[in-house]
């Protein structure tokens, strides 16, 4: 058998005009990408490293450099499970694997998964937080795109949600707040978004502090996201939340995705599929999970200035299956 090898690079991408939710702003998605070679055959995994969740650029690369003797013997996607803990670095080896399997065995990943090959399907656009009136310039921009998302802030978000619904008064809206509610808006910003229609609301309150939500009444769906990484932490989030973001950054990696998502489905809850800002090479892993989903966030190289190439084709918003050559 040939020897396998491990390279990790990190990239750097430009975001067209910037990027900007409750945590802060940015000008360039960084990632880090994990290239396995065995004999003729190159997998690759891209991930996406979130201080959020005390990562760092240089720590998760580190953390794949380290596997590389694990790898070059012959550890699976399985034994990721038990070897590393979940985060960004599985994430982009078990992508890397699945990758390197499927061109080796000359199947598409989503045979290799026993999944449907995955159809065309309609991603979220996010709008960046920003004051009410740019965020109505942005959704006047984008009021063609059929599902759009926006990041919330906190105080001041009543006003942003109306904004974007004069701006965009046809697409449907879900709304991301990213831990920035609090008890002291919490009301009047529930209120706007069930006046603008809004179908989906990801974490409102901070992780730890939305226990309250279990008492909340409203015909929006709660999703769970900081919340919300991998199978073990389904049970506490199951009777506060009725929608779970499933992103492969946090679950590290698609083959604990699929678990997830599975027992996600038994438990009720409805699923979305969520990612981190990156290229075509992170959204693919991803790509085989939408038939599953209720919404789709996978919208990261819309918002770079170039993606990969080649990467997955969009039209407009529709996303459409995509090449070996691209992944898996």
């Amino acid at each position: 058998m040939p020897a396998r090898t491990l390279t990790v690079t990190i990239e750097r991408w430009p975001i067209t005009g910037g990027f900007t939710i409750s945590r802060g702003s940015r000008t360039e998605a960084v990632v880090v990408v994990a290239t396995l070679a065995e004999g003729p055959w190159r997998g690759q995994g891209e991930c996406v490293p979130y201080a959020r969740y005390g990562e760092s650029v240089e720590g998760v690369a580190t953390a794949i450099e380290a596997m590389a003797p694990l790898l070059a013997a012959g550890a699976t996607r399985q034994d990721l499970l038990t070897l590393m803990p979940g985060g960004a670095a599985r994430n982009a080896l078990d992508a890397a694997l699945w990758d390197l399997d499927s061109k080796k065995s000359g199947q598409r990943a989503w045979d290799l998964a026993g999944l449907p090959a995955p159809g065309p399907t309609t991603t979220a656009f996010t709008l960046s937080l920003g004051t009410p009136d740019s965020m109505r310039l942005a959704a006047e921009r984008a009021a063609d795109r059929p599902l759009l998302k926006i990041k919330l802030g906190g105080d001041g978000d009543a006003q942003r949600i109306k904004a974007v619904r004069l701006g965009a008064p046809a697409a449907t809206l879900i709304a991301d707040a990213n831990e920035a509610w609090t008890p002291h808006n919490f009301t009047v910003n529930l209120a706007a978004c069930e006046t603008a229609g809004v179908e989906l609301i990801e974490q409102p309150l901070p992780a730890g502090q939305d226990g309250v939500l279990a008492d909340i009444q409203s015909s929006i769906v709660f999703c769970a996201d900081e919340s919300f990484h991998d199978r073990a932490s389904l049970p506490a989030v199951s009777g506060l939340y009725g929608a779970v973001n499933i992103k492969l950054d946090k679950t590290g990696g698609l083959t604990e995705a699929l678990a997830v998502a599975a027992e996600a489905k038994a438990a009720g809850l409805d699923i979305m599929v969520g990612c981190m800002l990156g290229t075509s090479l992170a959204m693919a892993p991803a790509f085989l999970l939408t038939p599953l989903a209720r919404f789709v966030d996978l919208d990261g190289p819309l918002l770079l200035t170039r993606d990969r190439e080649p990467g997955i084709p969009f039209d407009g918003s529709l996303m459409r299956p995509f090449g070996a050559e691209t992944w898996g």
